[in-house]
């Protein structure tokens, strides 16, 4: 299931340090990963501790929530315990649970700011304002974002709107916050009444990331509120043109054009809040800080329990930590009315499928289909777990149906093509796949370049593969791999054409780097394996033919690099190429519905 960023990444962005969240950090001790396994708590101390650090280690955090649970009921007294069961309490959304250890280690350690902050959320849920900017306000440190704006929205919440809009601008001296500042002085300035300073603030913010989805929407439902429908509709068309097709701005176009209201983003403090909670988790996700970034998203749940887009962000955030029944649990409580929830609904039927639940993932989605027979993202999600089953006719077929209900396709159903095209190449029908492949190299915009990059190297590989078109192909491998450079597949078509020119100390330099990139892949090493060979080094060309072997290659290709491995390379005829074109999505996992996001969309 995608995120859906509020603001780019930036490195190194300070936000509020949660140095107690390292507390459920551990060396990667093996974890059992059984969904069906009922959790029982160890029968000692030590038990309970080490199972609940190594749950820590895996970010297993209704796991780490039970038996920390167990282990400060035994030695409650213990801080070090205390503070390793907040962190997972509060990362596991017990909040109650949560705010009780927060309590008992601020009076105990006053330093503890993880424990402070905590206290001053739940302290602006409870509407106590004086107290929330108590919190939050440590002596001697300088303002830092996250505690900055959660005092301004203290005062917004209080009617002090100009303290609030104050607060906000001591973070002028930041370059690095210009956007978290404008956004939110613009729903501040638009919570309190101030529309033209809203207005002002929505444009800056607006001007500094034209692409971001919440400044957008926000400014937008700002914008039609006043009678401005033409404006609002022209910023979401914009938007529209550089990330095609998200439910959240097709709906409200289709809002405005209908002449229905669209309410603002925030309305009280408390949403506010939570806005800007959300914001942070998906900073943290996007820097691969999951800890981090379920504890904002957490924390800001809390705050606006319905906040879509954040629930779908902390399902994603359980979806890449691979623990799918935790991120079902959340996707089910995106609103039923919510855009998104389509989208959701989608992922919960396709981890199904991820968890080894096959016949509930074809259920699911095949009722969703009956639900939404004509919405096309849930046509191709069955099209997505039939080509993960390796079922490539029936998933053709499938997208076919989708390509059909789209009519005149548009720059966002590149996807489509591109996933009927990878189909029909898998089940041997070249021609049609050629043809697809054509087609979503014409549609996939430039504002997309990592799609572009896949769209270049599944049509560029497939040539160089039949070895057609093989100029062409290795220019198009090239433009790939710049607008990828750090993507192993796309650097191991390239080096694989240059295989195929006979140039193989170039295919042996690329090929080193794929390696590199993607070391435990079968199709490289088997590839970087024949390369060796061709340049005279036997026995480093068997050394990757026997790391292919155990890479768990695909039954026909082990084949023949056994063969390799006994008899080497026939000196008389080209080399057979290992599997699929390398850009073809990873068989074991069930592709996404949502073509790839650019940054900030």
């Amino acid at each position: 299931m995608p995120t859906f960023n509020l603001f780019p990444a930036r490195k190194g962005l300070p936000v509020l340090v949660f140095a107690a969240a390292s507390l459920l950090v551990a060396p990667a001790f093996a974890a059992n990963t059984d969904p069906n396994e009922t959790l029982q708590p160890a029968l000692s101390l030590e038990g309970n501790f080490l199972a609940a650090y190594v749950a820590g280690s895996t970010h297993d955090t209704a796991a780490a929530t039970t038996f920390f649970r167990e282990a400060i009921q035994e030695d409650p007294r213990n801080q070090e315990l205390v503070e390793r069961a907040f962190v997972a309490f509060l990362a596991n959304g017990s909040m109650p649970e949560a705010y009780e250890t927060a309590e008992r280690l601020a009076s105990r350690d006053g330093s503890n700011n993880l424990a402070r902050f905590a206290l001053a959320v739940r302290s602006l849920k409870a509407k106590k304002y004086a107290d929330a900017r108590a919190k939050l306000n440590v002596k001697g440190r300088g303002p830092d974002l996250t505690g900055t704006l959660l005092t301004a929205w203290a005062y917004a919440g209080a009617k002090d709107a100009k303290q609030a809009l104050a607060t906000v601008d001591k973070l002028k001296s930041e370059r690095a916050f210009n956007q978290f500042r404008e956004y939110h002085a613009a729903l501040i300035a638009d919570v309190t009444g101030n529309p033209a300073e809203a207005e002002k603030r929505f444009k800056a913010a607006y001007e500094g990331e034209r692409n971001t989805l919440q400044v957008v929407d926000a400014y937008a439902r700002f914008l039609a509120k006043r009678g401005r429908r033409d404006e609002a509709l022209a910023l979401y068309k914009s938007f529209d043109d550089a990330v095609p097709r998200h439910p959240a701005v097709r709906a409200a176009m289709a809002a405005l054009k209908e002449n229905k209201p669209l309410g603002p983003t925030v309305t009280t403090a408390q949403e506010g809040a939570a806005e800007l909670l959300y914001g942070l988790g998906v900073v943290g996700n996007s820097q691969g800080d999951e800890l981090t970034a379920i504890i904002y998203l957490r924390l800001g749940l809390d705050l606006d329990p319905k906040h879509a887009l954040a629930l779908v962000t902390l399902g994603d955030v359980y979806e890449r930590l691979k623990q799918y029944d935790q991120a079902n649990e959340i996707f089910t409580r995106v609103p039923k009315d919510a855009p998104v929830r389509t989208g959701a609904d989608i992922a919960i039927g396709q981890n199904y499928e991820l968890l080894g639940r096959s016949a509930e993932a074809e259920s699911y989605l095949k009722s969703l289909m009956e639900k939404h027979p004509e919405d096309v993202e849930v046509v191709m999600a069955l099209g997505n777990v039939q080509r993960s089953r390796k079922q490539f006719a029936e998933a053709a077929e499938t997208y076919d149906k989708a390509i059909k209900l789209v009519g005149t396709p548009e720059r966002g159903h590149w996807i489509l093509f591109f996933y009927r095209g990878t189909s029909y190449e898998r089940a041997k029908q070249w021609d049609k796949a050629e043809a697809d492949l054509k087609k979503a190299m014409e549609l996939v915009p430039d504002t997309l370049p990592q799609g572009k990059a896949q769209v270049f190297n599944y049509l560029a590989y497939s040539w160089v593969d039949r070895n057609e078109n093989i100029d062409e192909a290795f220019k198009m491998l090239t433009r790939a791999v710049e607008l990828a450079p750090r993507d192993g597949m796309i650097i191991d078509s390239l080096g694989w054409a240059y295989y195929r020119m006979g140039r193989y100390d170039d295919a042996v330099r690329e090929l080193e780097k794929a390696v590199d990139l993607k070391a435990g892949d079968p199709v490289i090493n088997d590839h970087l394996g024949d390369a060796y060979w061709k340049t005279g080094r036997k026995l480093e060309a068997k050394f990757q033919w026997n790391h292919a072997k155990d890479s768990n290659p695909e039954q026909e290709d082990l084949v023949k690099i056994l063969k390799k491995i006994d008899n080497g390379l026939d000196e008389t005829a080209a080399a057979e190429p290992t599997v699929t074109p390398a850009a073809a999505p990873a068989e074991e996992t069930v592709p996404s519905a949502t073509p790839p996001k650019e940054g900030g969309g």
